[in-house]
């Protein structure tokens, strides 16, 4: 799950990935911001979830992917858009225009 917060003052959005998986030990965003590098991401235990916090600029589209224990991709069910890549599967897109 994606939730966006917008700033008045500055041209960036702080972008939360939330992603639930029942028997991860560990969930890793991989994106174009990140140089599709591998970040680990917190575990939440009261929420029993995966996040994420991540500035990004706005007014863009990023791909994005999660993988789970090293071994396992999967996409952000929510995400705002999915975009085939060159691995036959799909990206998750993040879109941070204002809406």
């Amino acid at each position: 799950m994606l939730s966006k917060r917008f700033f008045k003052t500055k041209d960036e959005a702080e972008v939360t990935f939330e992603f639930s998986h029942p028997d991860a030990q560990e969930v890793q965003l991989v994106a174009e911001f990140t140089d599709w590098q591998p970040v680990a991401m917190k575990f939440n235990k009261k929420q029993r979830c995966f996040k994420l916090k991540q500035r990004l600029p706005n007014g863009q589209e990023f791909h994005f992917r999660y993988l789970i224990d090293g071994t396992t991709w999967d996409n952000d069910h929510q995400a705002d858009g999915y975009v085939a890549n060159n691995f036959g599967t799909e990206n998750s897109i993040v879109n941070t225009q204002r809406v």
